[in-house]
């Protein structure tokens, strides 16, 4: 593990605080700006830690890292002005396994040598039993995440199996009156036909795009022929 900075004077470590919110949560008790900026800067007076900014993005999901304040954040991790990070919980900085793998490697891994502490949480990457339980926390919500995948799949194939709607209604088919069932499209299932005929023909993805188009032949939505409109009208003949 790195170093950490310190301040010259006091000799604290210096970290950074980050708070952020959705649209959706802004008024929300306990996950409100307000409550977690209190958090982080109890948390920072309590463990004796120079609290060098605060870092808060409103309205803005955790479906990608690339936000302004966390930017910044961040950005004072990588330059060597602070070397931790402070957060009120854990999905405030990420709800992605992916992003969180990013974030590991990048700034709080072992090799990476920065900080990462988390009030709710309990967690601290300053100690290995720290490091060990974000990796088992990341570990899980993959695990997590990967069987969510498997039930629909295997939901989505039984459905498929009996005939029934399973997503979009794909090309070919109409959907019954049942409101489950599907039913052939004979001028659909033509259409289908045609995709295949050009296929066994050899022509490309993308030469059949260009037939399609130039013949006017339209799409289940009445548009144009794109690479994945063929791709899955071939998936359905399969």
């Amino acid at each position: 593990m790195k170093a950490k900075t310190t301040d010259a004077m006091t000799g604290k470590i210096k970290v950074v605080g980050y708070a952020r919110v959705s649209t959706e949560e802004q008024a929300t008790d306990g996950v409100s700006l307000d409550a977690q900026v209190a958090k982080i800067k109890a948390y920072a007076d309590l463990h004796d830690l120079e609290l060098v900014d605060v870092f808060v993005d409103r309205g803005v999901s955790a479906k990608s890292l690339d936000r302004p304040e966390l930017t910044q954040a961040l950005a004072m991790l990588k330059s060597g002005k602070a070397t931790g990070m402070v957060v009120a919980k854990l999905d405030r900085l990420s709800r992605s396994v992916g992003d969180w793998n990013d974030l590991i490697d990048g700034y709080f891994g072992e090799k990476a040598g920065k900080s990462l502490m988390s009030v709710a949480d309990s967690i601290d990457t300053r100690t290995a039993a720290g490091r060990l339980v974000l990796n088992v926390l990341m570990s899980v919500a993959q695990w997590e995440r990967e069987a969510i995948g498997e039930r629909t799949r295997d939901a989505l194939a039984h459905k498929k199996s009996k005939g029934e709607r399973a997503g979009q209604i794909p090309l070919g088919f109409n959907l019954a009156d049942d409101g489950k069932t599907l039913t052939p499209n004979a001028d659909e299932q033509q259409v289908i036909a045609t995709v295949q005929e050009l296929r066994s023909a050899g022509l490309s993805i993308r030469a059949i795009v260009d037939e399609m188009n130039a013949r006017e032949i339209p799409t289940k939505e009445g548009g144009r022929w794109h690479i994945a409109t063929v791709q899955r009208a071939l998936k359905v003949a399969a």
